[in-house]
């Protein structure tokens, strides 16, 4: 038995205490042949000769019926890097077994087959007694240090494009034509993040996990880091009609199963491919070259004397010899090695009989059969699927239904229900779908509403104006207002570089800024949310929640929403940029959001959130109230660009900033549409002071004042009103209105301090 071959068999000695008196060559020697190809060589050997108990990785998806690779070979592998002074963390990849869609995307049955693949480790004989092997569940990990987990994965998503993560799709699975989901984009970073928040020296994991391997070492360099994981990626067992891999999904004759009864193995093997003479290629060879042979350190074929007799192989490349040349046949081949298998998985059987709490997860592994991988699969989600407890209880709170069922107070409400709706709905330039607001508004006595933005530069007057102007709607209105300050978001988008100090204080300045225009913020009516603190603070909730979103929406349905950070579906983006819809999508349903209240520019992931209520069959969708989005002040721009000042009003410009800027802006005669002048007046203005007036001579037609925007078309189409006198009179406003805040950017000190700042940043797109 393998225990026999490492004790009897120096350097693959089990003993707890023998691998101090190895060399380092043979420690090197030991780890090595765990592997089919070894990625740092040199690194590996300093490794060896510096750390005492160098950290291995491995790990698994729970999905199924464990075939004979995952139990024999991982334990030999286990045994043998144990043997070397190894500690071993084995990640039972609970999470990733649900991004890739195993066991129907259900949590429950995932955990259940993690269950019972560690009780057919424990039966075949990998070394659990001694400390030196770790079981790690990865949500348990992860929820147990959110805040240094996701912000790894968020950066190394960031520092990786699309395309080159789904070169990386072989590790679940998948080919780089499939038809991804978001979450399949999530996974390959999440794998890669595992690696140095494990504080792993070494990745010891199958060919087929290669890429993602290498992915980290790769991370490494962009990151300066020195010291990058060692890469040991075992062979690969075909399947046994010759297929590149054994398929679970094809239990008949692909694979052997570690509990497989005695003439299932014999059936199978007896069925198996195997052309004589040829050795490449021939799935039976393959199974006594990295099975057998390392299991018990010899292989015999037992025949007739007629046909040769009995022969005993000590090596692979013996065995070789003969069958190449005819001498070893494959019929007198395949009962020795069914023998042998049989001898191996025994053990196996005798837990599964004698052992009930064994044999319960056995029974539960091999009712829920195996989920293909179709293309179009869909998890179930957190709603719909049973989750472990460490994910239910926080996800369903994420998720739960939002109440209309009260009624409201007439006595303290001053408005008629007509009149709120009518405040709410003017906030929006398209409102999805109105009879939900007027429902949500005459049953729902306190309504949330969400609003969010990227700290990235100084701020601009869509953001200072109209969304104090919409904020004070809303709360005359009666509803709460959560303005979501997205620092993670930001990141992720590269905005200040990336740079979360700036981030912060670009945050803190645009809040001064709030404070000095008038939004009301003293009644406790607005909050304002950091992302990254409230994220943090509830991770176990927020994060499956993203990771259900990004399960139930294909990679393209995601990368349709790239406007949403002023991205096109053209350009060549980030992973982080995949993360960021789906993450923006999590915080309305995070937040308890009743209403989303962005910008038009936000609507395509508002209506992903809308989706999301049908996939998880949710009635109350959220309302969406999406507002005009202001032009840039040039001819042409379709909005307001920070990294080129000439096109937008700053909250902070100086009066003769603002007076030079609508001078130089575009504003054709006689010409309403697209007159980022006229909109100005529209969306700012009016609103603002409820009246335009334009200052002229006598001889021009004197002063004039309009009390809505229909009258000021009127004459500026008429030629009445001209182009020059209109924006002396648009300066005037917009200088009047931003004078407040020039004032505190004046008088007081933290507000100076923080603009200062922020105008010396420079912009990232």
């Amino acid at each position: 038995m393998i225990e026999e071959h490492l004790e009897s068999s120096n350097p693959y000695s089990n003993s707890n205490s023998i691998h101090e008196q190895l060399t380092l060559e043979q420690k090197f020697q030991i780890v090595t042949s765990v592997a089919e190809e070894c990625i740092g060589e040199n690194d590996l050997l300093n490794l060896l000769a510096s750390k005492h108990q160098p950290v291995c990785y491995d790990g698994f998806e729970p999905s199924g019926q464990m075939h004979i690779a995952q139990g024999v070979m991982k334990t030999i592998n286990v045994k043998k890097l144990i043997s070397a002074g190894c500690h071993v963390k084995i990640l039972i990849a609970d999470w990733c077994a649900k991004l890739n869609n195993k066991m129907g995307g259900d949590l429950t049955k995932i955990e259940t087959v993690g269950r019972y693949m560690i009780e057919i480790w424990k039966a075949i004989g990998m070394d659990l007694e001694g400390g030196k092997v770790e079981f790690l569940w990865s949500s348990k990990e992860i929820n147990a240090r959110a805040d240094e987990y996701w912000p790894l994965v968020l950066d190394i998503a960031l520092n990786n494009s699309v395309n080159k993560i789904i070169s990386c799709s072989e590790i679940m699975g998948r080919i780089e034509k499939d038809e991804l989901t978001a979450a399949q984009i999530i996974y390959p970073c999440m794998q890669c993040a595992d690696i140095f928040f494990h504080k792993v020296d070494i990745c010891q994991l199958g060919m087929d996990q290669r890429k993602v391997n290498v992915l980290a070492r790769e991370y490494c360099d962009n990151i300066k880091r020195t010291s990058k994981p060692i890469i040991l990626s075992h062979h690969m067992l075909p399947g046994l009609q010759g297929q590149d891999k054994m398929s679970k999904s094809d239990p008949s004759f692909s694979s052997i199963f570690m509990d497989d009864d005695e003439a299932k193995v014999i059936d199978k093997i007896k069925k198996a491919y195997c052309p004589p003479k040829i050795v490449e290629g021939n799935p039976c060879l393959d199974y006594i070259k990295y099975v057998v042979l390392p299991w018990f350190n010899e292989f015999t074929v037992e025949r007739n004397v007629d046909n040769g007799g009995n022969k005993t192989y000590k090596s692979f490349e013996e065995l070789v010899v003969d069958y190449e040349s005819g001498q070893i046949h494959p019929g007198d081949l395949k009962p020795s090695l069914s023998k042998s298998l049989n001898k191996i998985l025994e053990p196996v059987r005798e837990h599964f009989k004698k052992n009930t709490y064994a044999n319960n997860l056995q029974k539960s592994v091999k009712a829920y059969g195996v989920t293909k991988k179709d293309k179009h699969a869909k998890p179930k989600s957190v709603k719909a699927c049973g989750v472990t407890k460490a994910m239910e209880a926080p996800a369903a709170e994420a998720l739960k239904l939002l109440s209309v069922s009260e009624s409201s107070n007439s006595n303290k409400d001053q408005l008629t229900l007509e009149q709120k709706f009518e405040i709410v709905k003017s906030v929006g330039e398209e409102c999805i779908q109105e009879n939900e607001l007027r429902n949500l508004i005459a049953k729902k006595p306190i309504i949330f509403c969400y609003d969010g933005f990227e700290p990235s530069g100084r701020m601009h007057i869509a953001q200072g104006i109209m969304k104090t102007l919409n904020v004070n709607k809303l709360i005359s209105a009666d509803c709460r207002v959560k303005i979501w300050i997205a620092d993670w978001f930001a990141k992720l988008n590269n905005k200040m570089g990336g740079d979360l100090g700036k981030i912060e204080t670009v945050g803190r300045y645009m809040i001064e800024i709030w404070k000095a225009i008038g939004m009301d913020l003293g009644g406790g009516k607005v909050e304002f949310l950091w992302s990254s603190k409230e994220i943090n603070a509830r991770a176990d909730e927020y994060w499956p929640l993203v990771l259900d979103i990004a399960s139930n929406n294909s990679l393209n349905r995601i990368i349709r929403c790239s406007q949403i950070m002023g991205r096109s579906e053209k350009d060549e983006l980030t992973a982080a940029q995949i993360i960021y819809p789906c993450m923006q999508c999590a915080d309305i349903f995070f937040l308890k959001a009743d209403i989303c209240q962005l910008g038009m520019d936000q609507r395509k992931v508002n209506v992903l959130a809308r989706e999301y209520c049908d996939v998880i069959k949710r009635k109350n969708k959220p309302i969406i109230l999406s507002h005009h989005m202001l032009p840039g002040l040039q001819e042409g721009q379709e909005k307001m660009s920070k990294s080129d000042p000439s096109s937008s009003i700053f909250m902070d410009d100086e009066e003769a900033a603002v007076h030079e800027k609508i001078q130089k802006a575009f504003c054709p005669p006689k010409i309403v549409e697209q007159n980022p002048c006229l909109e100005y007046i529209q969306y700012i203005v009016l609103p603002w002071f409820n009246e335009f007036t334009v200052e002229r001579g006598a001889d021009n037609g004197g002063n004039k004042t309009f009390k809505s925007f229909e009258e000021l078309v009127v004459d500026y189409e008429s030629g009445e009103l001209h182009p020059y006198d209109l924006k002396l009179a648009l300066s005037k406003s917009l200088n009047t209105i931003l004078q407040p805040v020039r004032e505190l950017l004046r008088k007081d000190g933290i507000a100076k301090e923080l603009s200062k700042c922020v105008k010396a940043y420079r912009i990232t797109k």
